[in-house]
């Protein structure tokens, strides 16, 4: 049963609640029910060793924990005789057993039944007689690991919680990302990490995640070096602010053998859970465009206090989208380049790229990326890509240990035309990348070159075939009555290239004469003063002269014009889409016309037929 049908019979359960409670809350008892008999599966192997272990150990009157934790095989256990299944032969104390086998589990899992509020559903279904009826329906469902792998699981949380999102009218996306855009920023974040992918290097590195969700993007960062090197070890580390989803991402990592004490609960903007740690990896896809006016306090003063020695030195963005807080946080958690470096993958819309003039706090953030040569590539996705959002989004690489070659310069990889349809489209997700697109996109970060995509279109334009080309590589050849369309694909950029210095051009205030007025004071005395009306700016590219560029596209239009360096700001700006556009001709008129007289012509005809 593949991850949507399992998903699907677990919702199903949903029928028995019908009418005791509302359709949003139906949410609010699967996850967690899901999540018992996860933990109950994961368990029943070693139930006996770990019950006979802990009457032992306790009539010894040792700590049972370490011995029951071996026993388990895993990084939690049951101390309860109970189990979901046995639960079913005492109808009458079901409530009152389920709350002893809850008890039974070691701290860490007791506290995602806790985060879910499971006590108060517990009571709810007794009151309305369901109680026994749901337990049975979960003890029925078959999750254990030999049938249910842990990807798989993790898959079946995340439709059961889109699914939930969608009839709660909230906002799905912000839970989890599509699994084959993580698996594209793993592919892209480990890529140059040949010790850590090489197969039998028994190397530990650490990955984090500000904004955990339901662990997805750590889970597949973990299944991804698993099997491409079995004996290298990714240390997790995360926090979440939804409790739901925090709940579930501590049941995953439980049940991988993780330190669940890394995975923590709360704002990551406003209270940072791992504030002393630096890591090797990072991974995030933050809310996009949501504003940041809950924690507004504490991030500013965290600015203003700390500065540079802080998260946010670089600067604030407007307090409308928070996702470039996100950013600054995860630059802030970078090892020193000394110790080994880091990198970080970080999906952003489109705004975080051109929003704000010089001197923004968004242009001040992406001045202090560039300048310090932080950022390797950005890579543009296909819209529609994401279950709540349908807009342009894109994935930026940051690293501080680039190679020698990327050093001082940026990748742009427009992978928008990267897709295929989805055979039934989730929520605004109507697009998912195959396993060819992840590969050639990877390949494309990989080769770090010049890249065009030619297409060939026969004659009905009819797309035939896709070519990757790199630089002074030929374009196949156009079929018979066909074309070819190439296009840029991947382009390398210096840093520089995206900052600009924006300057104040100021023309002179005239009498009613026409004269030049001049000041009489202080330091003005003697000189043309400003016409506020007549005030321009301009952007001057970085690697250009200012007074060259002045001379050149002012002083012709405005011989009496002057700048006014003390106004000038430097800025940055990547306007990824003008370095990937190409300018298609229109079709002749002729040809239009001749569209237009067959269109005409077929109209006549059919018109001709309806009147015999």
């Amino acid at each position: 049963m593949n991850h949507q049908a399992l998903s699907s019979f677990i919702w199903s359960v949903a029928d028995l609640l019908r009418g005791d409670y509302k359709q949003s809350e139906y949410g609010r008892v699967i996850l967690p029910f899901t999540v018992l008999r996860r933990l109950d599966c994961v368990l029943e192997a070693t139930k006996a060793e770990v019950l006979a272990e802990f009457v032992d150990k306790t009539a010894k009157n040792l700590n049972p924990d370490p011995f029951l934790l071996r026993k388990a095989g895993q990084s939690f256990y049951n101390t309860s005789p109970l189990d979901l299944v046995k639960l079913l032969g005492d109808q009458d104390h079901i409530r009152e057993n389920l709350y002893e086998y809850i008890q039974g589990f070691s701290p860490a899992a007791r506290d995602i039944f806790e985060r879910f509020e499971f006590h108060t559903q517990v009571e709810r279904l007794a009151k309305a007689g369901l109680l026994y009826l749901v337990t049975e329906k979960f003890a029925n469902i078959d999750l254990h690991p030999e049938k249910v792998d842990n990807t798989q699981m993790g898959l079946v949380f995340e439709e059961l919680i889109r699914k939930f999102a969608e009839i709660s009218n909230e906002t799905a996306g912000e839970h989890f990302t599509p699994r084959e855009v993580i698996r594209l920023m793993v592919s892209l974040l480990f890529i140059e990490d040949d010790d850590v992918l090489t197969a039998g290097n028994a190397v530990v590195r650490t990955l984090y995640d500000p904004t955990a969700g339901t662990g997805g993007m750590l889970s597949v960062a973990d299944d991804y070096l698993r099997e491409h090197n079995p004996k290298a070890r990714l240390t997790l580390f995360g926090q979440e602010l939804n409790d739901e989803s925090y709940a579930i991402c501590k049941a995953d990592m439980l049940i991988k053998g993780q330190d669940v004490g890394n995975i923590l609960v709360g704002n990551t903007l406003s209270d940072d859970g791992h504030s002393s740690r630096k890591f090797d990896y990072m991974l995030s896809n933050p809310p996009f465009g949501v504003e940041w006016k809950k924690v507004e306090k504490e991030v500013r003063k965290e600015h203003a206090e700390k500065g540079f020695d802080g998260r946010f030195g670089p600067g604030l963005p407007r307090v409308s989208d928070g996702s470039m807080l996100f950013l600054l946080h995860l630059v802030s958690k970078m090892r020193p380049a000394v110790d080994g470096g880091s990198r970080i993958g970080i999906v952003l819309n489109g705004s975080p790229l051109f929003t704000g003039g010089a001197g923004s706090g968004e242009s001040e953030i992406r001045r202090y990326v560039l300048e310090n040569d932080l950022v390797e590539a950005i890579i543009g996705l296909p819209t529609d890509m994401f279950y709540n959002t349908g807009i342009s989004t894109y994935i930026w690489i940051l690293s501080n240990k680039k190679p020698d070659d990327r050093k001082g310069w940026v990748q742009l990889i427009d992978a928008s035309g990267f897709w295929q349809k989805m055979r039934k489209s989730l929520g605004s997700k109507r697009k998912e990348l195959s396993d060819q697109h992840i590969a050639d996109i990877t390949r494309m970060f990989g080769d770090f070159a010049e890249t065009e995509l030619a297409t060939v279109f026969d004659a009905d334009g009819k797309e035939v075939e896709r070519t990757l080309l790199l630089a002074g590589e030929q374009p196949p050849e156009a079929p018979e009555g066909g074309k070819v369309k190439v296009v840029p694909i991947s382009r390398v950029f210096r840093n520089e290239e995206f900052g600009y210095t924006t300057i104040t051009v100021e023309r002179p205030q005239r009498d009613e004469d026409g004269k030049v007025v001049v000041g009489t004071k202080g330091k003005q005395k003697g000189k043309p003063q400003p016409d506020s009306a007549l005030r321009d700016t301009e952007n001057v590219p970085l690697a250009e002269d200012i007074e060259v560029y002045f001379a050149r596209e002012v002083l012709p239009h405005a011989e009496d014009a002057w700048i006014d360096h003390d106004k000038s700001k430097v800025g940055y700006e990547i306007p990824f889409n003008r370095h990937f556009y190409v300018f298609e001709p229109p079709r002749s008129l002729h040809e239009i016309d001749e569209d237009l007289k067959t269109v005409a012509a077929n109209i006549t005809k059919m018109l001709e037929g309806l009147a015999e």
